[in-house]
């Protein structure tokens, strides 16, 4: 702690009042900024880094980030005691990366009913010891630096310290968006947390904190320096030369998973897998345009230009796998004239051009991370929805061709992908498969120019999936038990968090509508990300605006609290159910036919508005509460309950998400104290 901070706060405590005003303020301030910083960096940090790290914890990414919520509320709530869990928070994550580095872990997550796509071999604990226990070190890791900030809440007035807090956590946020655009390695995110931690750390113990911090360095230094890792804004990459025969290959990996073998063309077609060449069998022969939405490292490209493709636009979502393609693949693919490099969505990229092609190839699409903040969507979930599949069928030309390929794992997969085919284009397609996990559907605008292999029949009665719950991996039918059992162990372990910390539960009565905010507030924020996701595509750049938007929006809806008389509590809830109605009868997909600008001021207006008016709500009773700790604490712990309720999209589709926002926001305007709501 600073000495302008210890001399403000212990003058606080010795006239009896503990809360600060005009310059006696500003340091607690500055300390409450540097510490909400720290805790959203540390919180990203841990999202990308562990699931980037412990094998399948990538699709598992809300997992973390409820860790995160659970220890985030815990440190509001200890923060009212006179112990702390701050000094362990540096050694306990020196610890955690140390393991994860030391003893590599791979989750097992097999299943015919949600699939996941690996090919590893299982190492390292199970999943019912691994998972708990990375839950449980992220959540006491986020207690310390929200103990830090609940500790400044107890000495400012309320609506101060909450616009406090939103400044360091868009801080943390912007921060880390740019070393995703830089494409910097994990040491880079360390030394980034270890200087506030140093910083807020009290004289006595920055020694300590020191010999903790070089621990943390080193580790994370022998993975910076390994051979070949590198990080893109969704992956940890690594490359590994394979010799095959006289010929040298390059395996790439990402996450952990074997993602691409880049290979020459040739190679391809003749020794490597059927899958690559089966499109140009199946389907006509002109290939004057051609897209390719998964290009990555170029192998694909290089295949389309060995049969004869003039123009070619390669779309890949990872920048950093491209650029490898670009400077390694044997066949140069990337250097052809003709060729165009396009980092973007896939479905995105569907959306907005203007090209018409004769054949669309989605060449192996299939992500090993989720969209941060979302339990469910994949990156590559909106590209295989049936109305993506008529954005595909829009771009062709009159006698084009469609066709996407991978390894499936499941016969249901594949029937549902032919499915969608034959739904759009009106016709059946040509699924070919291999051992029952390689397939290719291939599908031309005229059946007429279809040459297909033995007629397919589906083997399954499996349903196509839409915008609106874009769950493709997901068989449906029944809630999956893994999450089931997850989700149940989460809410028991928020319970008792609670009543150890913050006592019997009746005391926190006044403060069950905060709980119930917070619960809608990430319920309608997760909505947000899936239609913008939906809407301009589902790169970490799109993400990371939506996460940035919602924090200006509630910075805003603070500031308009603190300086603008607003209406009474009763009328902003009746503007809340109006304004989250017409969000859920304007549908997203209504607005994807409208060009770039009217789509996002229309998509913003009917994200932010909500949480505008919500925020605006909770800023109302933030400043009644007579402990702003406790308060914070509920509303976060509330998030809790909401990140599990997103998992009930899988059945509801997001769209209805919001009727389940409304009506946790009913209970909220149910649950404010009565004289609460006089006054606000």
């Amino acid at each position: 702690m600073t000495n302008d901070t210890a001399q403000a706060l212990d003058a606080s405590e010795a006239t009896g009042n503990n809360v600060l005003e005009g310059d006696a303020a500003k340091p607690v301030v500055r300390r409450l900024v540097l510490s909400a910083f720290l805790m959203l960096f540390l919180e990203l940090a841990l999202i990308r880094w562990l699931g980037s790290n412990v094998v399948h914890l990538s699709y598992f990414s809300n997992f973390v980030l409820l860790g995160s919520f659970l220890g985030i509320g815990a440190g509001f709530l200890i923060s009212r005691k006179s112990w702390s869990v701050w000094p362990i928070t540096l050694p306990l994550l020196c610890i955690l990366v140390i393991l994860v580095i030391v003893f590599p872990v791979s989750i097992e997550r097999s299943g015919s009913d949600l699939i996941y796509f690996t090919s590893l071999e299982i190492k390292g604990p199970p999943a019912w010891l691994a998972l708990p226990i990375v839950f449980l070190l992220v959540a006491v890791i986020l207690a310390g630096p929200a103990e830090m900030v609940g500790r400044c809440f107890a000495h400012l007035p309320p609506l101060i310290s909450y616009r406090s807090d939103l400044l360091g956590s868009l801080a943390g946020i912007l921060a880390f968006t740019a070393l995703s655009f830089l494409q910097a390695p994990s040491i880079v995110w360390g030394i980034i947390v270890l200087i506030p931690i140093v910083i807020l750390s009290a004289k006595n113990r920055r020694l300590v904190s020191a010999l903790w911090s070089i621990a943390l360095l080193i580790g994370l230094g022998m993975e910076t320096l390994q051979p070949g890792v590198a990080w893109s804004p969704y992956y940890k990459v690594q490359t590994q030369k394979v010799v095959e025969g006289d010929k040298g290959f390059l395996l790439i990996r990402a996450n952990g998973v074997p993602h691409q073998l880049m290979a020459p063309a040739e190679w391809k077609l003749k020794q490597g897998e059927r899958i690559y060449e089966t499109p140009y069998l199946r389907l006509p022969k002109k290939l004057d345009d051609v897209l390719i939405v998964g290009a990555g490292s170029g192998s694909d490209v290089a295949i389309a230009l060995s049969e004869g493709a003039k123009h070619v636009d390669a779309v890949d979502i990872d920048p950093l796998i491209m650029e490898i393609g670009a400077k390694n693949n044997i066949n140069r693919p990337y250097q052809n004239p003709g060729v165009t490099r396009h980092v973007n969505d896939g479905r995105a990229f569907l959306e907005n051009t203007d090209r018409k092609y004769d054949l669309v190839l989605f060449a192996l699409p299939d992500s090993l991370t989720l969209v941060s903040g979302a339990s469910q969507i994949r990156l590559e979930s909106f590209l295989f929805t049936k109305e993506a599949m008529q954005s595909v069928k829009d771009v062709l030309k009159p006698n084009g061709a469609f066709a996407m390929y991978n390894y499936y794992r499941e016969p249901w997969l594949i029937d549902r992908l032919g499915g969608t085919a034959q739904a759009v284009f009106g016709h059946k397609p040509c699924v070919d498969t291999w051992a029952d996990a390689q397939a290719v559907v291939s599908v031309a605008m005229n059946e007429a120019d279809q040459t297909c292999g033995e007629k397919w029949q589906p083997t399954t009665s499996i349903s196509t999936v839409s915008d609106d719950a874009p769950f493709l991996y997901f068989r449906g039918g029944t809630f999956p038990p893994l999450y089931a059992i997850t989700i149940a162990a989460i809410l028991l372990a928020s319970l008792a968090t609670i009543r150890v910390l913050g006592g019997p539960l009746g005391t926190m009565r006044p403060y069950a509508d905060l709980f119930f905010m917070g619960a809608a507030f990430l319920l309608l924020e997760t909505k947000n990300i899936a239609t913008f996701a939906l809407l301009f595509g589902t790169t970490w750049f799109v993400n990371a605006l939506v996460f940035a938007g919602v924090l200006v929006v509630v910075l805003a809806a603070v500031e308009t609290e603190r300086r603008v008389k607003t209406p009474p509590l009763k009328v902003v809830f009746v503007a809340i159910a109006a304004s989250l109605a017409a969000a859920w009868i304007i549908k997203p997909e209504w607005l994807l036919p409208l060009g770039f600008w009217p789509r996002l001021i229309a998509a913003t207006l009917l994200a932010f508005v909500p949480i505008y008016l919500a925020n605006i709500a909770f800023a109302k009773r933030f400043r009644q509460s007579g402990d702003s700790q406790s308060a914070f604490a509920i509303n976060l712990l509330g998030t809790i309950v909401g990140g599990c309720l997103e998992y009930a999209a899988l059945f509801t589709g997001y769209n209805n998400l919001l009727i389940v926002t409304g009506l946790l926001y009913l209970a909220a305007f149910l649950l404010v104290p009565k004289g609460r709501m006089a006054a606000a």
